[in-house]
């Protein structure tokens, strides 16, 4: 099948999360299964200097304004071709979203010019695409143009996370350039609003998200942010499939990144990244208990809430705590604060390099992913191939990921929390310190953990078999 993919991220041309991850793996495991592959991409600032300008010229409208877009052309380092939307008066920023904490004021504009440019190049790809797949909602509005315009094209949507709609004040609808029906409840209005996801879960052909788990969640009033309704009704063409891990990047054995490379059979490397990542943070060495750490964007959604509380009480104990992330101002604030008073614990980085953040993962024991709610948790599963033991919430795709550890049965390979509080949070911590301190169980856990395979073809043959189901009509 020739299938086109439109997203806002890509890595490594443009991340802030786990988005940017799938768009560069999944696509190039469904490549590698025989299929023809491409990615639209914006074309930010900085990614001109890595492409080719096409010559091709669209013109859409936003509204009463004629919008041009040059294409431009690269190749991701995986062989993926990527097509880039440039514009710069949209795209040529600091940053993909916003700054300071806020989305830019033309947020609305933007995405609606990207997905109309993303329709208007699709149409012009020969042989045509037989499916356009689109991410979350900057692309959503995909589907209705399709639909609406009558395309030879199947559309399926990817949900990574419901919480992030594109909701818009009405007035914003008028830059869609729709038939004025389309703003109701069949359409992409919602409870008075411009709700650019909404129109993408009622057109596309299919729908998927990213594990089994969330696609049951998102059905309920409480994790379906105000559109369970519609996914509800929406629910016989909802799939769940679980991302895959990119072991290509996500692989201790492989790593080039990492002082010494280790796996299953050889460990020692685990150790020496343990005394790396300390001493890059600036952390004193030989803790007695573990090395805790966390790598996320700083929301609400991942729990930073819970954990703040517990940092006097976790870091009075003997042992190490490394966060990397960035995001909401209050929490970074928050942890500036708190890896300056336990200075030798504890340190927090705003952001961090590549390198940093491998070493991260391959020199910590344990791995904090306290979210609240979490599609699927990427990350979890990368901390598993590097022996750090996830710490976690059971919801979505992270009670999919990891297994409890039952010292019965010795099996399990991470310490779950099901209730969704600061003292739940607790028990499971105190839990991993308490086995951290038996060597010969710990290294059975990271043993059963780093023999877990989330490989991305598993992953990319259940999208396959959705695009057949939308292709041949069924």
């Amino acid at each position: 099948m020739r299938i086109v993919h439109i997203a806002s991220e890509m890595t490594p041309f443009a991340r802030t999360g786990g988005l940017g991850d799938v768009l560069e793996a999944l696509p190039a495991a469904l490549a590698a299964a025989g299929h023809e592959v491409s990615v639209v991409l914006p074309c930010y600032r900085g990614l001109r200097e890595k492409a080719r300008d096409t010559g091709v010229k669209i013109t859409v409208p936003v509204g009463g304004t004629p919008v041009r877009a040059e294409i431009w052309e690269t190749c991701a380092p995986n062989g993926v071709q990527v097509f880039l939307v440039r514009a710069d008066g949209y795209f040529d920023r600091p940053a993909l979203y916003g700054e300071e904490g806020r989305d830019y004021e033309d947020a609305s504009a933007r995405f609606i010019f990207f997905a109309k440019a993303a329709v208007e190049l699709a149409r012009r790809i020969v042989p045509a695409p037989d499916v356009l797949h689109v991410h979350d909602w900057q692309a959503a509005l995909v589907p209705v143009l399709v639909r609406e315009r009558r395309l030879p094209f199947k559309t399926v949507l990817t949900i990574h996370n419901l919480a992030y709609q594109g909701s818009f004040p009405a007035e914003h609808f008028g830059l869609t350039n729709l038939p004025g029906d389309y703003f109701s409840a069949r359409g992409v209005e919602c409870y008075g609003r411009l709700n650019l996801l909404k129109g993408g879960l009622l057109f596309a052909d299919a729908l998927t998200t990213v594990s089994e788990r969330y696609a049951r969640e998102i059905l309920t009033p409480e994790q379906g942010s105000g559109l369970d309704g519609v996914m509800r009704e929406q629910a016989g063409k909802l799939v769940g499939i679980l991302n895959g891990a990119d072991y290509a990047v996500w692989n201790p054995a492989t790593d080039q990144l990492l002082p010494e490379r280790f796996s299953p059979t050889a460990l020692a490397g685990k150790r020496a990244c343990r005394d790396a990542l300390l001493a890059e943070c600036g952390l004193e060495p030989e803790p007695g208990g573990p090395v805790l750490a966390m790598v996320s964007r700083l929301a609400e959604q991942k729990g930073i809430d819970l954990l703040l509380p517990l940092l006097d009480r976790l870091l009075a104990d003997d042992v190490r705590l490394v966060i990397l992330g960035e995001g909401d101002p209050a929490y970074e604030r928050e942890l500036f604060i708190a890896s300056k008073r336990h200075g030798g614990r504890f340190t927090y980085r705003h952001s961090a390099a590549e390198k940093v953040a491998h070493l991260a993962y391959a020199g910590a024991d344990a791995f904090l992913v306290p979210s609240h709610f979490e599609p699927c948790g990427l990350g979890a599963m990368d901390a598993l191939k590097y022996g750090a033991l996830p710490i976690a919430r059971a919801t979505g795709g992270l009670y999919e990921t990891i297994q409890d550890y039952d010292p019965v049965s010795e099996s399990g390979h991470g310490f779950l929390f099901y209730d969704d509080t600061t003292e739940a949070l607790w028990d499971a911590i105190i839990r991993a310190k308490q086995y951290f301190a038996d060597p010969v169980c710990w290294r059975a856990l990271m043993l059963r953990a780093m023999a877990c395979d989330f490989a991305w073809t598993k992953a990319a043959a259940g999208y396959e078999a959705v695009y057949g189901r939308v292709v041949v009509g069924r």
